[in-house]
């Protein structure tokens, strides 16, 4: 099989590179759209938690159902902009989308947390197929110079998104969350409890889905604005082998491992805070605590991309992932306000991570760069795989137990860091 990865699928002709203001909001529209929706599992977890009666293993399958879409469909959505190109392809990504927001009114009618599962897989695997040509687009509408900071502004509307999302989900979603014990029904009476209460999971994404098709019809309208130029299709099994060099598999691993530790981590916060010995009350409350561990990524891209001009990379990777496993063992060890804010500011230090493990990764790939990213994104499946072995952890021993997991996927990348402090030759 065959396939072109973003980077390369389709490079935009000279005279398609000027004047394009519109096409970057577009595309920071997309990077603020699939952050924030990524960002509302961490509320939505909770709410399916109390409504099924699910352990936090089962729970976690939120995310696993979510993220196993970029194992799944990230090379095939590469293949998908190298026959349509960028514009077609974001409108295919966006409908998917909207089709996966639409699954959640027959998933609410039935009751059953498997058709949830299902539409969040469809929702994500739109998402990754956005994600697959928003990254590669931004760098490519203006000048090569300024590619890097197109890019880390692009990131940080995916961190506005990460950071609002959330906390207007609190609102609509956790908001609602009921007095009645679901484990105390049976039955027809328990049927129709989860039907009434998932009814405002699905005012939430069908306002999302009519948001989306809107986008879409945008981004169809405009599709002609980037004349593109077709590239040479790769061969998956050429891709591959880059696993074969140490540097790349390794930080391909450390991509798994950090987005697996990162999204755990969001997905436990409220439950988290909620525990009488850290910050108690209700869901609402600590659903709107969610935004803080995400705002906190975003100031510090911001910092960091002035940090990483004055120091080493790999360095400043080793220290960042140091300073979670620091935060993940104070707040497992003590109680309180101490242990609900050292989980909190982790987001700060989670902040450079992906694009400098990234970075790290792919120095030396030179014209391999792009099936480099390919593969990357096909790491990211850490999402669904990590959390649910945290989830186990949690039912065995406990939350503040479980943070035992995120810290070790942290200790590898801070290896990673030691060992990449220098330029791959």
């Amino acid at each position: 099989m065959a396939f072109n990865t973003a980077d390369t699928s389709f490079v935009p002709a000279p005279e398609a590179k000027e004047d394009l203001p519109d096409l970057r909001v577009f595309v920071f529209a997309l990077f603020f759209i699939f952050g924030g929706i990524t960002s509302l599992n961490d509320v939505l977890i909770p709410k399916l938690k109390s409504l099924f009666t699910l352990s936090y293993a089962e729970a976690m399958l939120v995310q696993s159902a979510f993220f196993a879409a970029y194992f799944i469909v990230s090379l095939p959505a590469a293949a998908v902009v190298g026959r349509l190109g960028y514009m077609r392809t974001a409108v295919v990504g966006l409908l998917t989308m909207t089709a996966g927001c639409l699954l959640f009114i027959p998933a609410s009618s039935s009751g059953m947390f498997t058709l949830f599962l299902g539409a969040l897989f469809v929702l994500a695997a739109g998402i990754t197929v956005v994600q697959v040509v928003a990254n590669p687009l931004i760098s490519m509408l203006g000048a090569p110079v300024t590619a890097s900071s197109r890019l880390t502004f692009a990131q940080a509307f995916n961190s506005l998104g990460t950071t609002v999302f959330p906390y207007v989900g609190s609102l609509l979603i956790l908001g609602s969350l009921a007095a009645i014990d679901p484990a105390a029904l049976s039955g027809a009476a328990l049927d129709a409890f989860r039907t009434q209460e998932t009814n405002v999971i699905v005012h939430t994404y069908l306002g999302l889905a009519i948001a989306l098709l809107a986008i879409a019809g945008l981004v169809w309208m405009r599709r002609h604005r980037l004349v593109e130029t077709p590239a040479p299709a790769t061969s998956m099994v050429q891709a591959f082998e880059l696993l074969k060099r140490p540097r790349f598999a390794f930080g391909a691993l450390c991509i798994f491992l950090y987005v697996g530790g990162e999204v755990t981590i969001g997905s436990l916060i409220v439950d988290y805070l909620m525990q009488a010995d850290v910050f108690g009350g209700g869901a609402v409350e600590a659903g709107k605590h969610v935004p803080l561990y995400w705002g906190g990524a975003m100031l510090g891209r911001f910092a960091g991309a002035w940090l990483l001009r004055v120091a080493a990379p790999g360095k400043v990777l080793a220290v960042a992932a140091g300073a979670v496993i620091a935060l993940l063992l104070v707040s497992a060890n003590s109680s309180g306000v101490v242990s609900g804010w050292s989980l909190l500011a982790i987001g700060v230090f989670n902040s450079i991570m992906f694009p400098t493990i990234f970075t790290l990764a792919s120095e030396g790939l030179g014209t391999r760069a792009a099936e480099g990213s390919g593969l990357i994104c096909v790491a990211i499946v850490g999402g669904a795989i990590v959390p649910l072995i945290t989830g186990l952890a949690a039912d065995a021993g406990g939350l503040k137990m479980s943070l035992l997991v995120p810290a070790l996927c942290y200790a590898v990348i801070l290896c990673f860091g030691m060992y990449a402090r220098t330029v791959a030759k």
